[in-house]
């Protein structure tokens, strides 16, 4: 019988309803294959290999079994979430080593849709920085091996693109989501605020990060924002003919994009216009006081998460994030900084109903232990390939990835598409007119 590792969640779950393959038989061959390929990648902090079958069995024996749209579909968790009876480590030795009593709300609706948790992803400590590294592992780009994964959700992002689950969850502050999975070559959808519910840390930094999926096509990616969101998100019949505006550059000041992350942008821009959409360059009025409000938030987010954990057991990059956050808590919890970039960029996502830009501005960094390095040089790494994202956590508005095109390493290169609240349907289906017209490979050559 052929494996079923490299299926989509669709294909599997409807195999699984109808009895021509059992849940135990799908998590078995993805279990092989993270014990085959996972020391090349770095994926996974835990494998729950002797859990995830006997939880295999059990959604095999439900007898609601025919009705679970994720029936049988392995899904790998992020280490910042509670998984009932595993430790939550959030990539550090600082954290307590204690059993979880209960799953975290979104892990519990997937496993009542049927999926079977197959594993605990890495992350770099506390979340914070783009590169996923540290004392528990290095997650890579299994398209690059020499590359990391990105972060924080790169443990997740490196699972699927390698085939060891067809979706994974995630989680994005800053663009935890996006960055891992345009490195990686998925889609992922960070939702409007509210739309999945959060619970992530103390405050979910401030509101601004949100629990999502990772994915190799934008079905699978729709239905498990479905599940997480818990109501049928729409489907490719909802763009009609929108207003797209493209932008090329980056929202920060001085941080250049690199030509294959333009291209990627201009070729998207080039099928939604074919697709009948009126498509034009404009550029967003992103205020030169971005930077700092992003990183303003960004280190009083972590600040918040670090407090009561010892100092000492902390990597010196993340002591000196929550450090210069601890004057920033009270302004951040405030939301007026927030609330003034959504009044300034409001009437230009009133004018065009979706905006297309660049994923990152270049190749994630190389892999390599990040979390020894200083903080002024992480800070500076991840700025440098990674500024994109963060405008639209600070706004709480939905924003996601797809892949399009590849760097000449043949990495995938990627987009951002971002709209108003409620619009993720609208998002997810231009992004099915972008995969229909130009697909893209699934899973990394591994072997």
């Amino acid at each position: 019988m052929s494996s079923w590792t490299g299926r989509t969640a669709v294909e599997i779950a409807a195999a699984v309803r109808e009895r021509r393959v059992t849940p135990r038989e799908v998590v078995v061959d993805h279990l092989d294959r993270i014990a085959r390929l996972d020391g090349r990648i770095g994926a996974f902090r835990s494998v729950r290999a002797a859990a995830a079958r006997a939880e295999a069995d059990e959604v095999g024996a439900r007898g609601d079994l025919a009705r679970l749209p994720l029936a049988g579909v392995p899904v790998a968790v992020k280490d910042n979430l509670p998984v009932r009876g595993e430790t939550m480590r959030v990539g550090s030795t600082a954290t307590p080593d204690t059993p979880a009593v209960e799953d975290h709300v979104t892990v519990a609706r997937l496993r009542a849709a049927g999926a079977v948790v197959v594993g605990l992803t890495q992350v770099p400590e506390l979340c914070v920085f783009g590169t996923t590294d540290g004392v528990h592992g290095t997650a890579r780009n299994p398209w690059d091996t020499s590359r990391s994964a990105g972060g924080s959700s790169g443990g997740s992002a490196a699972a699927v693109a390698a085939g060891f689950a067809p979706l994974a969850l995630g989680n994005d502050g800053m663009g935890s989501l996006r960055i891992p999975a345009a490195v990686c070559g998925l889609v992922t959808v960070k939702p409007g605020h509210g739309t999945v519910p959060a619970g992530i840390g103390d405050g979910a930094w401030f509101g601004m990060a949100e629990n999502g999926p990772l994915a190799t096509t934008v079905a699978d990616a729709r239905l498990m924002l479905s599940v997480l969101a818990d109501t049928d998100v729409p489907g490719a019949g909802e763009p009609g003919v929108r207003r797209i505006a493209v932008s090329l550059r980056s929202p920060l000041a001085g941080v250049p994009v690199a030509a294959p992350y333009a291209d990627a942008v201009r070729e998207a821009a080039s099928v939604l216009a074919g697709a009948g959409h009126r498509v034009r360059r404009a550029e967003p009025p992103y205020p030169l006081s971005l930077g700092v409000t992003a990183l303003t938030h960004w280190t009083a987010g972590t600040a918040v998460d670090a407090r009561g954990l010892d100092p000492r057991l902390l990597d010196r990059r993340t002591r000196v994030h929550a450090t210069v956050g601890r004057r920033f808590v009270a302004a951040a919890r405030s939301g007026a900084a927030r609330e003034r970039l959504r009044r300034r960029l409001e009437p230009f996502l009133t004018e065009y109903d979706v905006l297309l830009t660049p994923a990152l501005a270049r190749r994630s960094p190389r892999s390599a232990p990040w979390h020894r390095r200083g903080w002024l040089r992480n800070l500076l790494a991840n700025t440098a390939y990674a500024p994109l994202t963060p405008p639209w956590n600070l706004t709480g508005w939905p924003a996601m990835t797809v892949p399009l095109g590849a760097l000449p390493s043949g990495a995938p290169t990627a987009v951002q598409l971002v709209g108003r609240p409620g619009t993720e349907g609208r998002l997810l289906a231009l992004a099915e007119q972008l995969e229909e017209s130009r697909p893209w490979h699934r899973t990394a050559p591994l072997g």
